[in-house]
């Protein structure tokens, strides 16, 4: 009785899994497709310590063509004091 129990529940098991698995590749093929990448973020490199960082979220000194972008408050201390 307890092998027939025990059989049961692994087929369940393994129906289950089954079944789950073809439900995830059907919503997989489904799913809305993205046709054009994302744009490119261009990058500036911090001339203290050479990390690049987005410009959107970098400290910055300096005005037009002078314009530097650094990565950390450090950076940019360190940079103006030369």
């Amino acid at each position: 009785m307890f092998r027939v129990l025990l059989w049961l529940v692994l087929v369940w098991l393994f129906l289950r899994s089954v079944s789950r698995l073809g439900r995830g590749i059907s919503q997989g093929m489904n799913a809305p497709r993205q046709d054009a990448p994302p744009p490119a973020v261009g990058l500036v490199r911090d001339p203290v310590c050479g990390t690049y960082v987005v410009p959107a979220r970098a400290l910055s000194a300096g005005t037009g063509t002078e314009m530097r972008f650094f990565c950390s408050e450090k950076c940019r201390r360190a940079y103006t004091s030369r």
